[in-house]
C-alpha cells in the first residue's frame, strides 16, 4: 500500500454508517467488515447491510479468521458467526460470563473466570484451571500452543501434549497476551500503564513502561518488526527484530498529537499502521518516515476498533459512539 510522503486526507473515501451501540470490535468477513456492537449484535457492513444477534446481552470478547467471528457474551455463549450470517452456538454454560475467545488454526479457545477451554476442529474439549481470571488468551501463529494470561503472569498451555505448562512469572495483572509472528516473544498489555514481555528462548523478561495510560491496544506488525501500542499520546512501536527484542533500545513514536491514543492496528502487508485517537480521530501512518495521512476527522467519540481487510486494501473505523466508517484504498 502506497502512502504519500506529504499529509493528506483520505476522509473523502470514508463510507460512514451509524450503528445503533458502542462498537467494541471490529473484523472482515472476506470483503465485509463487520462490527461487534456492546448490545450482542455483530453489524454487518456491506452491501446488503445484516444485523445479527449472537449474543441476548453484552458482548464482551471478540476473534476472527477469515471464515468467521467467534464471539462470547453474559449470556455465557461461545457463537460462531459465518460470512452468510449464520451463527452456531459453539459452548453455552449459563450464568457465567465467557471473558475471551481466541481462534487458532485448527482450534477455538474461550474462558469463563478461571478456566480457558480449549476445543480443537475435532476432539474433545480440554480446560485449564488458572490462578485467577483469564485476562486474555492467544494461538500461537500456526499451531496449537495457547498462552493464558492472568495474575502474576503467563500460562502456556499445549493442550495435545503431556507436558505440563509452563508458567512464565511476572506480578500484577496481565491482560491483553501475543505471540510475536516469529514465535520468540509474549508480550502482555498490564494493569499497571506497561508491558510486559519473555523472550522464550531463555525466559528473560521485558519490561516496557513509561505510558501515561493503560495500554488497551497493540499489534504486531507484518513481520513482526515492531509491537505499535496505545496507551500514549502517541503510538509508541517497540522494536523486536533483533534476538535481544526491545530491551536497551528506545521505541519509536508516530502521530504524536495532544490526543491519546486509543487503537492500533497492522496493515497485514506493508509496515504501516492504522492509528486511532480518543477524539475520534484515525490516521495512516507509514513506519519507515513517519508520513501520515488523515483517515477519518475527529468527532469527539474515541476510536474503539479497527480491522484491515486480509489484502490490506480496506480499513474499517469504529467508535465508542457508534459512528464507524468504511475506508476502500
Amino acid at each position: 500500500m502506497a502512502v504519500n510522503s506529504t499529509p493528506s486526507s483520505l476522509t473523502s473515501k470514508l463510507r460512514a454508517h451509524a450503528l445503533d451501540g458502542a462498537v467494541v470490535g471490529a473484523a472482515y468477513l472476506g470483503a465485509t467488515p463487520v462490527f461487534a456492537l456492546a448490545e450482542g449484535v455483530l453489524a454487518f457492513a456491506g452491501e446488503e447491510p445484516l444485523r445479527v444477534e449472537a449474543h441476548k446481552g453484552v458482548l464482551l470478547s471478540l476473534a476472527a479468521d477469515a471464515r468467521s467471528i467467534l464471539s462470547g457474551g453474559d449470556d455465557g455463549r461461545v457463537v460462531r458467526t459465518r460470512g452468510d450470517g449464520s451463527t452456531e452456538v459453539v459452548f453455552e454454560q449459563k450464568g457465567r460470563w465467557i471473558d475471551q475467545v481466541a481462534i487458532g488454526a485448527d482450534a477455538i479457545a474461550f474462558s469463563a473466570g478461571k478456566t480457558a477451554h480449549f476445543q480443537p476442529a475435532k476432539g474433545e474439549m480440554k480446560t485449564l484451571t488458572v490462578a485467577s481470571t483469564v485476562g486474555g488468551l492467544a494461538f500461537a501463529p500456526k499451531g496449537t500452543r495457547l498462552a493464558v494470561a492472568h495474575y502474576g503472569g503467563v500460562t502456556l498451555w499445549f493442550p495435545n501434549a503431556q507436558a505440563k505448562p509452563e508458567f512464565l512469572e511476572w506480578k500484577g495483572s496481565h491482560r491483553g497476551v501475543a505471540f510475536s509472528p516469529d514465535m520468540r516473544f509474549v508480550v502482555t498489555t498490564m494493569q499497571e500503564s506497561a508491558l510486559h514481555g519473555w523472550r522464550l528462548s531463555d525466559g528473560g523478561h521485558m519490561r516496557m513502561s513509561g505510558y501515561p495510560a493503560r495500554v488497551k491496544s497493540m499489534a504486531f506488525t507484518a513481520g513482526g518488526k515492531f509491537l505499535a501500542t496505545s496507551g500514549s499520546n502517541e503510538a509508541i512501536l517497540w522494536p523486536f527484530a533483533s534476538k535481544e527484542g526491545p530491551m536497551g533500545k528506545q521505541p519509536s513514536m508516530l502521530a504524536p498529537r495532544d490526543v491519546r491514543v486509543s487503537c492500533v492496528a497492522a496493515h497485514p502487508k506493508d509496515e504501516v499502521i492504522a492509528i486511532g485517537f480518543e477524539d475520534g480521530m484515525a490516521m495512516l501512518v507509514r513506519i519507515s518516515d513517519g508520513a501520515e495521512i488523515l483517515a477519518r476527522a475527529p468527532d469527539a467519540s474515541p476510536v474503539s476498533a479497527m480491522a484491515w481487510r486480509a489484502d490490506g486494501g480496506a480499513l474499517c473505523i469504529g467508535t465508542e459512539s457508534g459512528s464507524a466508517g468504511v475506508l476502500v484504498l
